[in-house]
């Protein structure tokens, strides 16, 4: 068997994803549930959060793309970067997903790097914010500041899904059921 069960009832399949099975209800109930930091946080923070503040911090030209920057996490996980350039069949099967999400939401084949430098912003300001900033510097992270407009304070999940319905609703003026 190469395939889950989506919350929508729909089989994705890993070997050969189709377009057809990408689904923005299952994109928004699989972030919420997912943790950033491989769940090393004092409390929950998820990933569908994490979008909403990266789409938040870009012209709104890029919002869906933002907000949908790690949506191949909705099928893949969010697997820590050190572990995941470890892997790279891993990194080749998301990739692939990423592919096929990018061309169901009409995104650019691959992240602008405007989108690139908002994730580390944010980044940023989840370190000041969510009591993970131990002094060790983070070399990624190097000459970037946290967002000043921005903070963060977890939500459980379903807040945090329905805020990204929310951030999808206000961008595409579509709503998630």
């Amino acid at each position: 068997m190469s395939w889950i069960n989506t919350f929508t009832g729909k089989q994705f399949c890993y070997a050969k994803p189709a377009v057809e099975n990408i689904c923005i209800e299952d994109i928004a109930q699989a972030l919420s549930h997912e943790c950033r930091f491989a769940g090393h946080l004092p409390e929950f923070y998820s990933v569908a959060q994490h979008s909403v503040l990266v789409s938040k911090i870009v012209r709104p030209e890029l919002a869906l793309e933002a907000l949908l920057h790690d949506a191949h996490e909705a099928y893949c996980k969010d697997i820590p970067s050190p572990l995941k350039h470890m892997l790279p069949d891993y990194q080749y099967i998301e990739s692939s997903i990423d592919s096929i999400i990018r061309y169901r939401f009409n995104l650019p084949a691959s992240c602008s790097p405007a989108i690139k430098y908002a994730d580390l912003v944010i980044l940023a300001t989840e370190r000041r914010d969510l009591g993970i900033d131990d002094g060790t510097p983070w070399p990624i992270l190097e000459d970037i500041s946290p967002s000043e407009e921005e903070i963060v304070i977890p939500l459980n999940p379903a807040q945090a899904r329905g805020l990204f319905a929310q951030r999808y609703f206000e961008i595409t003026g579509e709503r998630i059921g």
